[in-house]
């Protein structure tokens, strides 16, 4: 997959490219909504004869034009994204790069510079997708803007148990850490990725070393508590079980952290992770995070974790295949 990053104003010319089926989306999370979308501009492309591509943009447009939004937390940051669409075989992605300037253009401007000057043949979008400034283009005037250019398609909602699903809806399950919820929402399980750094290195005084995980600062990542997780090594893509716990351990500190720590006791695993990059795969809530009135406590907790994830995975069996 090529991957395009496009400022305002880009300079590729119509024949840098070839002719392209284009998937229009923000598609944070890349869920079962978005991939319909997705899917249908790679049908389209492969009927036509034409290359497929997705076109999203950087970073959020509500850190652009929310006053209060400085920061988002993303379910799939940029480098995740486009792992994804890579695993969906898409031809080409382009990101642009999201800006003041940008959202001001006008929804014939948007068209004519970053669909048709990059000959772009047809167009999938979702029924409620907009462009332009104040998001004033829609699908229904988007047949004027082509200049009869291209072609459309419009998808529509995809919905789950009555509920559509959406990055919203998606987001609030993360929030609440209901992590169990999102494979059918997702298409896969919600997993959050960093590197093994240097911790307190407590937990191999008691007998429970942990990995402590470094997240992407961009993820968003599910509320305190312990979770049955696998772990995989990104480098080997060897998986593991384990118990992580998400949080500010009060059993040892009076005072918050900054920031909570993601650290996951490994099962059945020898050897040295600092340093390496490293996937959390979330399945399950435990329980809350809670201040032990001693180590003893915390000993048998954890004993208590690590047997109700075992059980968990014996009982659920795990279609490696959407774990990505």
């Amino acid at each position: 997959m090529e991957v395009y990053y496009l400022e305002y104003p880009h300079h590729i010319k119509r024949d840098q490219i070839p002719k392209l089926v284009m998937a229009l989306g923000f598609f944070d999370g890349v869920h079962l909504g978005h991939q319909k979308v997705i899917n249908a501009a790679k049908k389209e492309a492969e009927a036509k004869g034409l290359k497929s591509a997705v076109m999203s943009f950087d970073p959020h447009p509500s850190v652009v034009l929310g006053r209060s939004v400085k920061h988002v937390k993303y379910i799939t940051p940029l480098e995740e994204k486009i792992k994804l669409l890579q695993y969906l075989n898409i031809d080409y992605f382009f990101v642009v790069r999201f800006t003041e300037e940008f959202a001001n253009l006008l929804p014939q401007e948007f068209v004519d510079y970053y669909l048709i000057d990059l000959n772009v043949k047809h167009v999938v979008a979702g029924f409620d997708y907009t462009y332009g400034r104040l998001g004033k283009g829609t699908m229904e005037t988007l047949p004027f803007h082509s200049r009869q250019q291209f072609t459309f398609s419009v998808i529509g909602k995809l919905r789950f148990q009555e509920e559509k699903i959406s990055s919203t809806l998606i987001r609030s399950y993360i929030n609440e850490g209901i992590v169990d919820k999102l494979p059918p929402l997702l298409g896969r399980f919600y997993h959050t990725s960093g590197t093994v750094i240097h911790g307190e290195k407590r937990g191999r005084t008691i007998g429970f070393p942990t990995a402590n995980v470094n997240t992407n600062e961009e993820y968003l990542l599910p509320p305190t508590g312990v979770y049955a997780v696998k772990l995989k090594i990104s480098l080997s893509g060897e998986i593991y079980n384990g118990v992580c716990n998400v949080g500010y351990k009060p059993t040892f500190h009076k005072e918050k952290a900054d920031k909570p720590s993601v650290e996951v006791y490994i099962f059945d695993f020898a050897g040295d992770l600092y340093d390496k990059k490293v996937t959390v795969i979330w399945f399950l809530r435990l329980r809350s995070e809670m201040k032990f009135s001693g180590v003893e406590e915390l000993k048998a907790q954890i004993e208590k974790d690590k047997q109700t994830t075992k059980d968990y995975f014996e009982k659920n069996a795990i279609d490696t295949c959407i774990l990505l």
